[in-house]
């Protein structure tokens, strides 16, 4: 068995930054299936070896340390480029020709990535099957699509609808690099291979669990995308939903990857919609000053550029305890963080005093930049009458020294091999608009929450902590703790 990935929009920066230095990396730890072709499609007017040249350059700057001149060879030797414009019928059968040209009689698994805007899609996908590339006659024909996979729930089933004319469910792949870090696959571990922690992973013991994705940059050059996405779609549909499918999930029959894609399914089944007062009472909005001043955004744009959401899990294990959902741009920190923050113990013996009390125990799981966890407990001062301080256990995933592969590493293997465990399937996709999409409704309604402003570098807006405060709980606003 031989396999191809073709990757539409090769000219891209996506491209060149990010999925040729993956493939590359893969090759050079020797993870690559052989052989594996590289195909690059776009308009441009390169010849195989040109793209080589300009690719060489593009993955010495991006891998850095790791660029090897004898490895690269080696791996450029199977990559090839085609000329082909997705509008045009006839390019596609070229294409065709070109791929049987280079694959000859032997069996080839082929993977179609669209490195493209996501306008595109449809029509790509339409000419490959009108050009009867995705027939399975000598090997297995599969799909990779980026986010975002429509704007709303409409343009979603429209979405989906059309790659089912040409496609199969399971041929279509549906990327969201969140789940290729190594901390997200190693939540299932923890809870799923341990004994220590599964047993305390429900409503008995948990207070609440909180989910940030926080980013230090402002909006920059996509402010006319950005001003007509948002926050809620820009992240919480896709990122942060999938986090918390992550952590609520049960565990699946067999660590398969429709048992584990049928698991988060049920998850966004039992969130509990929003109704009445929810829409300004469940959530806090935010934008940061300067957010208008930005290129491409009206002097008058209410888009947040900063949310929290507080949802529901109405299931046997979750009932009643809440999920804090917040994202923002212009944040103090990057970082992407679960916090799974355990109830106090039921009688107080140490440490209490009416000015102060101990910190429940709380376990930190880091995304992002720096992956690993922190487990939060009390223990006693030393030399001390009883006195109670909070002390931390370290764990990070790059403490044996190797280097951790990137999100896209993983997943690209896992699209050429065709397991499908890490990628979105339709009906999740629909599922998370249908949760978001009444949301963003409301909150361009008259009756939407107060647009609370902010000071780039902060944590969002003061309310958001006062908010929170009113609960009885608070934020965990920490940069990367490991």
């Amino acid at each position: 068995m031989s396999y191809t990935m073709v990757i539409f929009g090769a000219s891209g920066d996506l491209t060149s930054r990010k999925l040729i230095p993956a493939l590359y990396r893969q090759f050079q730890r020797g993870k690559l299936p052989k052989p594996t072709r590289i195909v690059g499609v776009a308009r441009s007017p390169f010849t195989s070896e040109q793209w080589r040249t300009q690719l060489t350059e593009s993955t010495a700057k991006y891998v850095k340390g790791d660029f090897h001149a004898d490895v690269w060879n080696a791996f450029a030797e199977n990559i090839h480029y085609h000329p082909g414009d997705i509008g045009n019928d006839d390019d596609f059968r070229k294409i065709g020709a070109f791929l049987n040209e280079i694959e000859g009689s032997i069996a080839t698994d082929r993977v179609y990535y669209l490195s493209t805007m996501p306008q595109l899609y449809a029509t790509a996908i339409a000419q490959l099957g009108k050009a009867g590339l995705n027939t399975e006659e000598n090997g297995r024909r599969r799909v990779v699509i980026e986010k975002p996979f429509g704007t709303d729930l409409s343009t979603a089933r429209q979405l989906n609808d059309s790659i089912h004319q040409t496609f199969r469910e399971d041929q279509i792949y549906r990327i969201d690099h969140y789940l290729g870090k190594e901390t997200v696959q190693n939540m299932l571990v923890l809870r799923f291979g341990n004994t220590i922690f599964e047993p305390l992973w429900n409503r008995n013991y948990i207070d609440h669990v909180q989910i940030t994705v926080a980013e230090e940059v402002k909006v920059g050059r996509r402010g006319d995308y950005y001003d007509k996405s948002g926050i809620l779609r820009d992240m919480f549909q896709n990122h942060i939903l999938q986090l918390m499918m992550v952590t609520a999930m049960e565990a699946p029959v067999r660590y398969t990857g429709e048992f584990v894609r049928d698991e988060k399914v049920k998850v966004l089944q039992a969130v509990r919609p929003y109704r009445g007062s929810d829409f300004a009472e469940n959530g806090v909005r935010g934008q940061y000053i300067g957010y208008c001043d930005e290129e491409g955004i009206p002097d008058d744009s209410q888009t947040e550029t900063f949310a929290v959401l507080k949802l529901y899990v109405d299931n046997w294990r979750w009932r009643g305890v809440p999920f804090y959902l917040r994202s923002g741009k212009a944040m103090s920190c990057r970082t992407t963080q679960i916090v799974i923050q355990f109830r106090e113990p039921p009688h107080m013996l140490f440490g209490e005093s009416k000015s102060c009390r101990p910190e429940a125990d709380r376990l930190v799981i880091q995304i992002q930049p720096a992956e690993g966890m922190q487990l939060h407990f009390q223990s006693k001062v030393p030399d001390s009458d009883m006195k109670l301080r909070l002390s931390e256990l370290d764990f990070r995933f790059d403490s044996s020294g190797k280097e951790l592969p990137d999100a896209y590493q993983r997943l690209l293997l896992d699209a050429l091999v065709g397991d499908p465990g890490l990628f979105a399937r339709s009906d999740e996709v629909e599922q998370a608009w249908r949760i978001i999409d009444p949301i963003i409704a409301a909150w361009k309604s008259p009756a939407a929450p107060t647009l609370h402003l902010y000071e780039p570098s902060m944590w969002g807006p003061t309310p958001s902590a006062e908010w929170m405060a009113e609960q009885g709980r608070n934020w965990f606003d920490v940069c990367p703790i490991i």
